[in-house]
């Protein structure tokens, strides 16, 4: 099978969307198929182009035996929301040909066109009717909504606008895929039939990622006792993640207790204090040893992220075996995924994120307990293998409807101003052939 890919961030970026879209076109080649991709020059997280790619022309490149095309683009310095727009618009412009171009020397079975950003996704699904090649389209994230929601684009009319062209976007593609149950059910709103929905949630490598049981080096090498707790954040510092939530739990814990150690990967304003640890972001080999060096993750959010997006990271965090606490509203996909992993706080409680690390640091059993089922979780429902066999089959296959059915809700370890609550409903996918014979039901609980 011939396969061309789209997508602007590509290894070595030091991002997410990069991590997976680079690991698919990998398993994809690993697996004996013909894997081209379009894509842009590496510049995350430093927003800076490497002197080697620098140029206002296209480049090839090789990555791992993949074949690449890195097509110019406009990098601010500080992306604001217009410049980003013009950033990713400026890929749009430059990726439509090199598609075109692609597409007719490749002649690909698959288009699979990678979103953000869906401003280049039209270039590639005519790219894909222009060899009669079957398109898909994958969002990471719902950034149109994303932009309106979180304030980063404002008006009724240009919202109005925004949406309309997303919906005329997504109907270019015979398979439009997101990461999450809550996702295509928000696809589906948009419009988009049944029959052309499919879940392609992300993964980790659990051979890769895995616990250990020995003190990291990395632990020693900054200097943290071995009685402390370290809670880490790792990733993207941008608006949506709610750092300074982080930095005032920081300040909170430092006076009465310093065994609680932050840890931050990525550029930040608290070195200051004595219970905080800055590092850059760490490249993927260093990955495992930073989740163990863990003995609690972070993962905050501000309201109104909603279920827009779910964390890239949240799979290899559940992989290293430690417990996570969360900011999440109830109802949401990161809520439900979180089940019996970790402790969920609202958005923006900051007394609720302060008593859950307190609870954790004092409760190694508990740490134990949600971590052991963090690791559970990520190898049914996460596993590399088996999520990109999944989808190389699906490549293959006619268009696969999808229906959402509810199913009995199950505890959610939870801590709120000292408030339990039960889970919302979890959820049950069902995969059919578009004349729904054959279906086959995949329950999200458990190891099912």
């Amino acid at each position: 099978m011939k396969v061309l890919v789209f997508g602007i961030n590509y290894a070595p970026d030091l991002i997410g969307v990069a991590k997976y879209t680079t690991d698919m076109c990998e398993f994809f080649r690993a697996a004996g198929h013909d894997v081209t991709v379009v894509t842009a020059p590496p510049y995350y997280p430093q927003w800076k182009i490497p002197e080697a790619y620098k140029g206002l022309w296209y480049k090839r490149d090789l990555v791992d035996g993949v074949s690449l095309i890195r097509c110019p683009l406009y990098v601010p310095r500080s992306p604001t929301g217009v410049k980003r727009l013009l950033h990713h618009f400026s890929f749009a412009l430059s990726s439509a040909p090199a598609m075109a171009y692609a597409a007719l020397r490749v002649r690909p079975d698959v288009v699979l066109a990678i979103a953000p950003s869906i401003f280049g996704a039209p270039g590639a699904a005519l790219a894909g009717m222009l060899v009669g090649a079957s398109r898909w389209l994958h969002l990471q994230d719902l950034e149109v909504d994303e932009a309106f929601d979180l304030g980063f684009l404002s008006g009724a009319a240009f919202r109005r606008t925004a949406l309309a062209l997303e919906r005329a976007t997504l109907g270019l593609f015979q398979r439009v895929s997101s990461i999450s149950p809550k996702m295509v059910a928000a696809l589906r709103s948009k419009g988009i039939p049944a029959n052309r929905l499919v879940e392609f949630n992300n993964w980790v490598d659990t051979n890769t990622i895995r616990p250990l049981s020995r003190p990291t080096a990395l632990r020693k090498s900054l200097r943290i006792s071995s009685d402390a707790t370290v809670a880490v954040y790792s990733g993207n510092m941008g608006t949506k993640q709610g750092l300074e939530y982080l930095a005032t739990a920081a300040h909170r814990l430092a006076p009465t207790r310093p065994d609680i150690i932050f840890l931050f990967c990525g550029s930040g304003s608290m070195r200051n204090l004595a219970n905080v640890r800055m590092l850059d972001l760490q490249a993927d080999d260093a990955l495992n040893e930073l989740l163990s060096t863990a003995d609690v993750h972070l993962l905050p959010q501000i309201p109104g992220v909603m279920d827009l997006a779910l964390p890239s990271k949240l799979p290899a965090m559940l992989a290293s075996g430690r417990p996570t606490i969360a900011m999440a509203m109830d109802n949401t996909q990161l809520y439900d995924e979180l089940e019996g992993a970790g402790i969920v706080v609202s958005p923006g409680n900051i007394d609720g994120l302060v008593e859950a690390l307190v609870t954790l640091a004092d409760s190694p059993d508990l740490r134990q307990q949600l971590g052991t089922k963090g690791r559970q979780l990520a190898i049914a429902r996460w596993d590399r293998n088996a999520v990109l066999s999944r989808i190389e089959t699906l490549l293959r296959s006619a268009p696969l409807g999808l229906t959402v059915h509810p199913e009995l809700s199950r505890p959610l370890a939870r801590i709120d101003g000292g408030n339990a609550e039960p889970a919302p409903a979890a959820t049950i996918l069902r995969y059919a052939a578009a004349d729904d014979r054959n279906a086959r039901a995949i329950a999200l609980t458990d190891g099912h």
